[in-house]
């Protein structure tokens, strides 16, 4: 028998985001289990001009390994959704996925920084801890959702709540 992870991934999108999340979500659910699907954020671009971006988190289970789930899962997703890699890391983009937490270890410490990362991330794990601050997932988010413009658009993906 396989052994079987649990991921956070956040999902993000500002080009078709509410046809992009939906697709992206309904494709990961072919090659794994989603758990939980938070809602759904709308943000303004970082680092470059543009449509804003909605965000959503879910809980993944697989059996695949973070490497195995990052080049077989994410990068097919997004690539069949119409992503393509170029140097600008800020670009408008159809989707963008990124591992959060593998079996509850932090892929990446610059994600608890950002609000459109960490505040779908407390819907649906609030008792996590932050690993820079020791905070819960859901204390930072309450505090990063004072410093910038996040608004939940609960419609995107109520099918899947």
């Amino acid at each position: 028998m396989n052994e079987t992870h649990l991921a956070y991934l956040n999902l993000g999108s500002n080009i078709q985001p509410e046809t992009n999340l939906l697709k992206a979500v309904e494709l990961l659910s072919g090659c794994g289990e989603i758990l939980q699907v938070s809602n759904v954020w709308e943000s303004e671009p970082v680092g470059t001009e543009g449509p804003n971006y909605l965000n959503a988190c879910l809980l993944f289970k697989s059996t695949f390994n973070q490497t195995e789930l990052k080049t077989k899962v994410v990068h097919l997703v997004e690539s069949q959704l119409g992503r393509k890699r170029t140097g600008d890391k800020f670009a408008p983009r159809p989707m963008d996925i990124d591992i959060v937490l593998f079996d509850n270890i932090s892929t990446d410490n610059a994600f608890w920084n950002l609000a459109y990362v960490v505040v779908p991330l407390a819907d649906i794990c609030p008792n996590c801890k932050n690993p820079l601050t020791e905070e819960t997932v859901y204390e930072t988010a309450t505090r990063l959702r004072r410093e910038v413009w996040l608004e939940t658009r609960p419609e995107v993906l109520s099918q899947f709540r």
